[in-house]
């Protein structure tokens, strides 16, 4: 376990002003953040990313971030903090590592999380190489996430000072070097979202009422299943109960999740008149099988391609870890396995609904030490059949 009582600090090193690259999404909270990173005194440039190669013109209601209303509103706010703005087409390294790897991702049972994919290969991947290409210092987001700067000049990536607004989850996936080069102006505020929003009145920045984005940015009518029903198809399959007793039938396995509790259109109710939870998806034979909440206790797990926002743990050590990304904490001990492509990982009391697919981030307090990408779960005991 590490001490995290060092000062956050802003600033990549010491306090002299760098060039920074703010990603600016055309929202409220990557607004706010460039004109801080403007007001400290750096020298700043926007940029609003290009992710959707047919953008529609504006949003459909609050979801989405990648329209050219969104491009426009980010122009906006460049030219109130007085920075010089562009806009780059990012659109086809999207569609290849966070669009297509989603829908893969789901073709194969699993349940991906497209936020940590595209911070880990667009914002501080494609965006950051890019940046120090150009001679750029940092590249500046709007995530409510802190980096701490230690004695010896390494960082670490710290919760956010507000819990309730903490994006740390979705950043698990950065490693050292990407750290060193992330600026995150946001995360020290104590303020509530309608404070953030205030900020960006005073500074006269016109998105300060603009609803914030939801759900995932390529699919802005939030509909996930009919979004991959249209790039794989439909196929009927079965829904069946722990001892493969037909309840049902559906359109795709790829519609649903571990853990899923609604939309099941089952025909009858479990004899125990209990609802009915989705357990296990088999895209092999296209079918799901559902059962009572008790069978989907996880007692651990096994995940892939472990990144670490610093060095790699050398052997087993006790944790918290976050399964998702509005989820609370648990407590866990883990190591990484022999050949360092892996992490195991046990739970002190069993979780509920832990899917493949999705990241477990581990913290030390609030440093994060990283994530990996969960492969297989331990199922409880009394689950068994």
């Amino acid at each position: 376990m590490t001490d995290a009582s060092s000062s956050p600090s802003a600033p990549i090193s010491g306090t002299s002003p760098l060039r920074v690259l703010a990603a600016m999404s055309g929202g409220v909270d990557s607004a706010v953040a460039a004109a801080r990173a403007a007001e400290a005194g750096h020298e700043v440039t926007g940029v609003h990313l290009a992710l959707s190669a047919n953008p529609q013109s504006f949003r459909t209601g609050a979801r989405g971030c990648c329209t050219i209303e969104d491009s426009r509103d980010a122009r906006r706010a460049a030219d109130v903090i007085g920075i010089p703005f562009y806009v780059w087409d990012l659109a086809e390294r999207f569609r290849e590592d966070v669009v297509e790897d989603f829908v893969a991702e789901y073709e194969a049972g699993r349940t991906p999380n497209p936020c940590l994919r595209c911070n880990e290969k667009i914002k501080f991947a494609a965006l950051l190489d890019k940046a120090l290409a150009l001679g750029f210092d940092a590249v500046c987001t709007g995530h409510y996430a802190s980096i701490v700067t230690r004695g010896d000049g390494s960082r670490e990536l710290h919760r956010a000072s507000d819990a309730a607004k903490d994006q740390s989850y979705v950043l698990g996936v950065l490693d050292a070097r990407q750290l060193a080069h992330a600026m995150f102006p946001l995360g020290d505020t104590l303020t509530s979202k309608d404070e953030i929003r205030a900020e960006a009145e005073r500074r006269g920045l016109a998105v300060a009422k603009k609803p914030d984005s939801h759900d995932i940015c390529f699919i802005a009518d939030g509909d996930t299943q009919g979004f991959l029903a249209d790039r794989l198809g439909t196929a009927e399959g079965d829904i069946v109960d722990e001892e493969g007793q037909k309840l049902g039938t559906h359109e795709g396995a790829f519609g649903f999740t571990i853990g899923q509790r609604k939309g099941l259109r089952i025909g009858h109710p479990a004899a125990d008149g209990k609802p009915r939870y989705v357990l296990d998806i088999s895209p092999v034979d296209n079918t799901v099988t559902v059962g009572p909440a008790a069978s989907l206790d996880v007692t651990g797990l096994t995940a892939l391609t472990p990144r670490w926002c610093g060095s790699a743990p050398s052997g087993p050590d006790t944790y918290t870890a976050q399964l998702r990304a509005h989820g609370g904490e648990t407590e866990v001990s883990a190591e990484p396995t022999d050949d360092g492509r892996g992490l195991r990982v046990r739970f002190t009391e069993p979780v509920r609904g832990v899917a493949p697919g999705q990241a477990i981030v581990l913290y030390d307090g609030t440093r994060v030490i990283g994530s990996a990408t969960i492969a297989t779960t331990d199922r409880a005991q009394h689950a068994a059949r």
